[in-house]
């Protein structure tokens, strides 16, 4: 399920942005990750919810320092490489849960260090919900992009300081994050690529969220490999159609790949959406555009 979400580059910096986002601010409501599935997503598909180990791998919380404190987020980076090139992880609506740590521990295991902070840790614990309209209206609708962007910038500095490559730097997102991945390069092109699951192109603008990625496309420099469903029911393949012809005006590297008989959230292999064939040409070409692309 994917919801308006945007940001764009910020025209101030976001230190000046500061006094009106602590006003929204109410200290963390999350402080720990944590274990397990979303509850709102109980009960889940065992028989085919992915389970990487972490043989050879550092993995595991680390508390990201922010302008307001500490995030929480969920680290995996290979034990014994140093300088390992970084991806942001961006969960869905539902957090931080074991499906996005087990992502991480997937991009370990292939040499990067993998970061998903917990970008609502703010404005409610969405694991905890079990009805998935009230995660949208009580904690999605009240993130805003500018404070999205940040923490991710924050996780960034994090990742420099302690054995992180960011001059080789990606971001990767499903759903909800799919479309901050379409964002987050539009606000920092020092970014080398960007990998969107089935993110939301377009939408109605608000506070929190001004603007969404066919918005942004000439401000989207990083090249972006979109990755969509033709049966995804909350993102129009008109709008796919639309960011591929407003990429092209713009002469974008960057791609869109549409599986024809997927549906939203194909990736997700712990719900019934989990489509094995999608879900694992994807992972494949999200690989293949990081190695590309120098990440």
């Amino acid at each position: 399920m994917t919801l308006p979400a945007n940001n764009s580059k910020h025209d101030t910096h976001f230190d000046s942005l500061l006094p009106s986002l602590k006003l929204d601010r109410r200290g963390f409501v999350v402080t720990t990750l944590g274990a397990g599935f979303a509850l709102a997503m109980q009960p889940t598909l065992a028989q085919t919810a992915i389970k990487t180990d972490t043989n050879g791998l550092i993995a595991g919380e680390i508390k990201v320092p922010v302008s307001d404190g500490e995030m929480v987020a969920y680290r995996a980076v290979p034990a014994e490489k140093k300088n390992a090139p970084v991806v942001l992880v961006v969960s869905e609506i539902f957090g931080v849960h074991e499906h996005i740590a087990d992502v991480c521990r997937r991009l370990a295991k292939q040499g990067y260090m993998a970061i998903a902070p917990e970008l609502f840790a703010r404005y409610g614990d969405p694991r905890k919900i079990s009805n998935v309209s009230e995660i949208l209206s009580k904690v999605i609708a009240v993130t805003p992009d500018a404070g999205v962007m940040a923490d991710l910038d924050a996780s960034v500095a994090w990742a420099a300081k302690n054995g992180g490559d960011t001059a080789r730097l990606a971001i990767t997102g499903f759903c909800w994050g799919g479309r901050i991945t379409w964002l987050y390069p539009a606000d920092n092109p020092k970014l080398k690529a960007g990998v969107a699951w089935y993110g939301r192109l377009d939408g109605l603008a608000s506070e929190q969220t001004p603007k969404h990625p066919l918005d942004l496309v000439a401000q989207i420099k990083p090249p972006v490999l979109g990755l969509y469903g033709g049966k995804d029911q909350g993102i129009p393949l008109d709008d796919v159609e639309a960011m591929r012809v407003e990429l092209k005006k713009a002469g974008s590297q960057s791609e869109l790949h549409v599986y024809p008989d997927a549906p939203h959230a194909f990736n997700a292999d712990y719900r019934p959406s989990y489509r094995k064939d999608a879900a694992e040409d994807g992972w494949m070409r999200m690989l293949a555009w990081l190695h590309q692309n120098g990440v």
